[in-house]
């Protein structure tokens, strides 16, 4: 899956008044049809996934995920790690340039629909703002986020030995995966989705790999999802290629549980979500009723928490002197890595995201969601910054890139010399 950064040109955003007269009536599909949330109607997992929500129920939505399917949840710290405010950065002077255009803090925020923007500067706030109806105790999906996070846990599980080694095969932990197109595939390849099987991540496609495990999602039974990622076939050797799956994350989920046998929400609380001191319980999205967790979306937590999440990986994984992950992990696992004999521009379900010219050598990189959710980690200048969206599709509806948003913010709080 690529991350586009095309902006669509200002002409095309500005100075124009667009009234929608819309009715919408569908019949029910299933138990994850729009149903009533805590602040209102909400849609639907397909809705979400085919881009088809206005946006006040689409926002509405996007705090609500955990309506949608049955959650476990991931316990708090009883003492909250304080963020302490630091200088504020007044970002209303932002300007950067994007292929010629030039954008200030309000344009960024409202073409991309940012619902929340939180920048951590030496471990400490310099700017955070909320939108679209949200505030410091909103949760908000995660989306692709997840993926590292569930990355993560693969770490952890080898720091405290749980995994053996990194290139153990996947049926060692998950014996249902013994015979079936990831029995050789290794905990490394699986981390950089290099395990050569089939996959089509087509968002809004109902025929794709993707939607089918949805589908599968939806359907809440038990075991399912993992049967269905045991039954694709071989198209290269492990290895050989990467393709980006969002199926390998539920894979990743089963070995996480397998190897640690524990739940992820109770064994992401148990290594970071308590020992860091989040402040709110998360809630984890399950793929049946109580089932294992969806390894790649479905995690629903406040915006400090993520930034919180964000500086504790900046940290290099170590909590109050005790190492979560193995040393180096971090940022090597956000780093481009050579697969197949090419240069994959992704890392260990994290993606680098130096662009611009003055980020180089900065080793940034980001856990990255659909429609705009983003934790954004850049050791170089000790910099972290967490930001929600609520774009209108999946994928390609960015005006401004987001990438080049990031590296200006950091840019203002923190200069290159």
């Amino acid at each position: 899956m690529a991350y586009s950064d095309g902006p669509i040109g200002r002409a095309a955003l500005r100075g124009t008044a667009l009234l929608v007269i819309f009715a919408l009536s569908s019949a029910p599909s299933s138990a994850q049809e729009a149903t009533a949330a805590s602040d209102g109607e909400i849609g639907t997992v397909r809705e979400i996934y085919d881009g088809r929500l206005l946006p006040d129920i689409q926002v509405r939505t996007f705090r609500n995920i955990d309506k949608l399917f049955p959650t476990r949840t991931v316990e708090a710290s009883d003492t909250p790690r304080p963020l302490p405010e630091g200088e504020p950065a007044d970002l209303t002077q932002l300007e950067f340039t994007v292929e010629d255009e030039t954008y200030d803090l309000f344009e960024a925020i409202s073409l991309n629909r940012i619902s929340g923007l939180l920048v951590l500067k030496d471990g400490e706030i310099v700017f955070e703002d909320y939108e679209l109806g949200n505030d410091r105790d909103t949760r908000w999906m995660s989306m692709s986020i997840v993926k590292s996070i569930t990355s993560t846990l693969i770490a952890a599980a080898i720091e405290d030995g749980s995994i053996a080694s990194i290139d153990d095969t996947l049926p060692t932990y998950v014996p249902e995966l013994e015979g079936s197109a990831y029995g050789p595939v290794t905990v490394s390849q699986l981390l950089t989705m290099s395990s050569g099987v089939q996959w089509n991540e087509t968002y809004t496609d109902p025929s794709s790999d993707r939607r089918q495990m949805l589908d599968l999602q939806i359907e809440q039974e038990p075991g399912a999802v993992l049967d269905f990622m045991a039954s694709l076939p071989r198209i290269a050797e492990a290895g050989s290629v990467w393709n980006y799956s969002t199926g390998e994350t539920s894979v990743a989920a089963a070995l996480v549980e397998g190897a640690t046998g524990k739940h992820l929400a109770d064994y992401l609380s148990e290594k970071i979500w308590k020992p860091y001191g989040m402040e709110t319980d998360a809630t984890w999205w399950l793929a049946s009723p109580d089932g294992i967790e969806i390894g790649g979306s479905g995690l629903s937590a406040t915006l400090r928490d993520y930034a919180r999440f964000g500086q504790f990986v900046l940290e290099g994984g170590v909590i109050d002197g005790e190492r979560v992950v193995p040393e180096g992990w971090f940022p090597a696992a956000g780093q481009p890595r050579e697969i197949g004999g090419e240069m994959t521009d992704y890392g260990q379900m994290w993606w680098p995201v130096a662009k611009g010219e003055a980020f180089r050598n900065d080793d940034a990189f980001a856990a990255i969601g659909i429609f705009g959710q983003h934790v954004y980690i850049n050791p170089a200048r000790n910099v972290v910054i967490a930001m929600w969206s609520a774009q209108p599709k999946p994928l390609y509806s960015k005006p401004v890139s987001e990438y080049s948003f990031l590296e200006a913010v950091t840019e203002f709080v923190a200069p290159s010399r």
